[in-house]
């Protein structure tokens, strides 16, 4: 059975979400443009890359990047993937997060 991309452990590129990671840690949200959640969890992960130097936050349209989307294996938005400063995934989430979730998986991240 192939392993899915996006697990915990795998290894996604800059190239793939299109933007530059983050010095310590990278915030990956695919979202939709008409998820309500979407427009929540970018607020809260904005709110956490103000918080923490070093770590950036990247939203990427699911409908733009299907095949991206198709790799990740996302079955719907928003999707959360914490990522440390080489692009590995660290944490993977499905739903809207909680702030002090996000602050406890990038402490994973930037060990």
């Amino acid at each position: 059975m192939e392993r899915t991309q996006g697990a915990v452990g795998d290894v996604l590129t800059a190239q793939q979400i299109g933007a530059p990671f983050g010095e310590r840690a990278t915030l990956v949200q695919i979202s939709s443009a008409f998820c309500q959640p979407c427009r929540a969890t970018r607020r809260i992960l904005e709110d956490v890359v103000g918080m923490v130097e070093g770590v950036v936050h990247v939203e990427v349209d699911a409908e733009s990047h299907l095949e991206l989307v198709r790799d990740l294996g996302i079955t719907g938005t928003p999707t959360v993937f914490v990522l440390d400063a080489e692009g590995r995934v660290v944490r993977r989430a499905g739903g809207q997060p909680r702030k002090p979730d996000v602050i406890a998986a990038l402490g994973e991240a930037v060990r």
